[in-house]
């Protein structure tokens, strides 16, 4: 690796209005796990930091709609993120919250010490407000057409169709996501950040020093911001939620969540600092030191424009030195949807498939969305597991040690002479730990994942061209060399799939009884990494087959899922025309038994019955195919409008008709009796 030995690696706040799903974990924490994971392994100082972001107004929204105070949500949903981040692996070397104290502190000298230096200007502008709810439309509090793309459910703050950032008066058709009036407009004083003030800087920084470095996704939104033109930007809102501005005459008054939250990633490491016995100005003024933001493409605005700007007037900070920002993750098909509740998330997925994180990590990376959205489906998450990590990867590794406990007893035998393969696969395993390292240091995850792949791969091939389990009949020696030389591959796999795979990684070095010390440049720079004569355990499965009625539940749940908001969306019909008490008595409803059903041919929804109402025997053709099979309706009740005027439907005579109406999941019902009638007899 080559300087600064020192990184602030940052992870984007969640917010606590809900739990992790897997579009955050694909987007933002993976990558950075994977990336933290690395940097310690090949001997660097890092400081992963990450925590709670408390303060948005989408809390005291869903504390609204709860009937609970904004600190019973927080204290909920940190604690289900926390746990869920502990559980899956992600190594946080702090993981805080903006409610803690020293963030509220350091949040407030932040703003204090910019106010100081004249780094901002005061204003008094036209915002929306709710004369019912008594408050201003900040944010998530107001909903309208976004003015970039139409979009027609775009928040005050951002359209979460294209992206863009805007003011809540730009909103055209705005509406109050509180009451749902049309809001009104009233002045109000606020303070803002002249972002066209540092418009110099962020084009010589930014336009003329990362055009090479940073990803393409992030470098184009960044300077079509730029070149768009800069405006001042609000750093303070009119809500009850949040801290306060530390102003006298800013009574009623919070910083703008914005300005607030990334200023967490610093309060956050003042608080591993100050408990692991460290400097935290190391961490972020000194210029030795490489920080760099992990986010999704929503947040690029924030981390390359308005938080670096906010560094700069402070004075005394360094720059971010990459925001490699994921695009977004959908999910079957369909984008993620917290609301709809159209998301794997990560507590019910660690519930569900215990002790198998690192086959989500592994899917997530190896369909990151690195350049362009991507799909998670759960075949393919499926397919990653069984053909991949079970039939690649487990399969290499309980090879190699179900032989060497067959052959040896677990105690790995003395090499003899090797030959130009075995020297060639040596000579290889050494070349991957750069190949691997290579990839993460340029941000490609995805591409540093098929690499580790190709290293079990490596293994298989070995074993499949050597054949051990042949040759040990013939020649007992040459036995020796391959087992050795293929217990290397295993302890370089256990090292390197430390950033991607963590649980494996430590199981696997159980199986070969290694320890950490084992370091990743120890593959490059050391001739031996398993010596002979060591002792290796028993061998463990490292991954399990998923079987497909466990992917059918879960597909199945997204189904219900689906059915579930389209029920809620489905619009409720107007009522029809008024009709005369006289028009509803015409009616002649009876009940009836179905006697006869068949499929009326070439068709998919027509089922042509014979039904006794008592009065007689008749054919009736009606739509419900697709709800219920012609077998399993015979001896049904139904009720019957009789005295409909016949119709000839695809050739048949239909003489009346079945009443139906919906069931919750989409499906057809009949409406029947509740207990069994005499045939004939009229509902009134």
């Amino acid at each position: 690796m080559s300087a600064p030995k020192r990184y602030t690696i940052t992870a984007a706040l969640p917010y606590t209005n809900g739990p992790i799903h897997i579009g955050h974990l694909a987007g933002v924490y993976v990558p950075a796990d994977i990336y933290a994971r690395y940097l310690r392994l090949t001997g660097n100082d890092v400081a992963y930091i990450s925590g709670s972001d408390e303060h948005g107004a989408a809390i005291p929204m869903r504390a609204k709609k709860e009937g609970v105070s904004p600190q019973v949500i927080i204290d909920k949903y940190h604690g289900i993120i926390k746990k869920s981040f502990e559980d899956f692996g992600i190594s946080f070397d702090n993981y805080s919250r903006t409610s803690a104290k020293i963030h509220h502190e350091t949040a407030s000298e932040f703003f204090t010490k910019m106010y100081n230096d004249g780094e901002f200007i005061e204003e008094v502008s036209a915002q929306l407000y709710d004369a019912e709810a008594n408050q201003f439309l900040a944010d998530r509090f107001v909903v309208g057409t976004c003015p970039k793309c139409g979009f027609e459910e775009s928040y005050g703050d951002q359209c979460e169709n294209c992206g863009t950032s805007h003011n809540a008066t730009d909103l055209i058709n705005p509406k109050s996501a509180i009451t749902g009036n049309v809001p009104s407009v009233k002045e109000t004083k606020h303070w803002f950040l002249p972002l066209d003030k540092h418009e110099a800087f962020l084009r010589e920084w930014i336009l003329e020093g990362h055009k090479k470095d940073w990803k393409p996704n992030v470098y184009g939104q960044v300077k079509s911001w730029v070149e768009d033109g800069l405006r001042p930007r609000a750093v303070t809102r009119d809500l009850d939620w949040g801290i306060p501005v530390p102003l006298k005459d800013a009574e009623g008054k919070v910083l703008y969540v914005w300005f607030d939250a990334p200023i967490g990633y610093i309060s956050s490491t003042k608080e591993w600092a100050a408990r692991e016995g460290k400097n935290w100005e190391d961490y972020w003024k000194k210029d030795d030191t490489k920080l760099v933001h992990f986010i999704g493409k929503d947040n690029i605005v924030f981390h390359c424009i308005i938080f670096p700007s906010m560094l700069k007037a402070h004075g005394d900070y360094i720059l971010p030195d990459n925001v490699p920002a994921n695009e977004f993750l959908n999910l079957e098909g369909n984008k993620l949807s917290t609301s709809k509740n159209w998301a794997v998330w990560l507590h019910e997925y660690l519930e569900e498939f215990p002790d198998q994180q690192d086959v989500l990590r592994y899917t997530l990376t190896a369909n990151a969305p690195e350049s362009k959205d991507n799909d998670f489906t759960w075949k393919d998450f499926q397919a990653k597991n069984n053909n991949e990590l079970v039939a690649i990867f487990g399969n290499f590794i309980n090879r190699v040690v179900v032989l060497t406990n067959k052959y040896y007893e677990g105690i790995i035998p003395a090499p003899n002479d090797f030959t130009e393969v075995d020297e060639d696969v040596l000579a290889a395993v050494k070349e991957f730990p750069n190949i691997i390292g290579k990839s993460i240091e340029r941000y490609r995850f995805r591409e540093a994942s098929q690499e580790l792949m190709n290293l079990a791969r490596l293994g298989n091939k070995y074993l499949a061209d050597e054949e051990p389990w042949k040759v040990i009949k013939v020649d007992a020696e040459r036995v020796q060399t391959i087992m050795y030389v293929a217990l290397q591959i295993s302890a370089a796999l256990a090292v390197v799939s430390k950033p991607f795979l963590p649980f494996t990684s430590d199981k696997l070095k159980g199986i070969l009884n290694i320890d950490d010390k084992l370091s990743w440049n120890d593959i490059t720079e050391k001739e031996i990494l398993l010596p002979a004569a060591h002792q290796i355990n028993k061998a463990e499965l490292l991954f399990s087959k998923i079987e497909d009625k466990t992917i059918d539940a879960q597909i199945e749940k997204l189904e219900a899922t689906k059915i579930a908001n389209e029920q809620e969306n489905k619009v409720v019909e107007p009522q029809k025309e008024t009709i005369e008490f006289d028009d509803f008595t015409k009616l002649d409803i009876r009940i009836g038994t179905i006697l006869e059903a068949e499929k009326v041919a070439k068709t998919k929804k027509l089922l042509k019955l014979k039904v006794d109402v008592g009065i007689d025997t008749r054919t009736i053709v009606s739509g419900i195919a697709e709800s219920f099979k012609p077998e399993d309706i015979i001896g049904q009740q139904v009720s019957v409008l009789v005295n409909l005027a016949p119709r000839k439907i695809r050739g048949v005579e239909s003489q009346g008709m079945i009443l139906m109406t919906d069931t919750p999941d989409g499906k057809l019902a009949f409406v029947e009796p509740t207990k069994e009638v005499k045939n004939g007899q009229q509902v009134s």
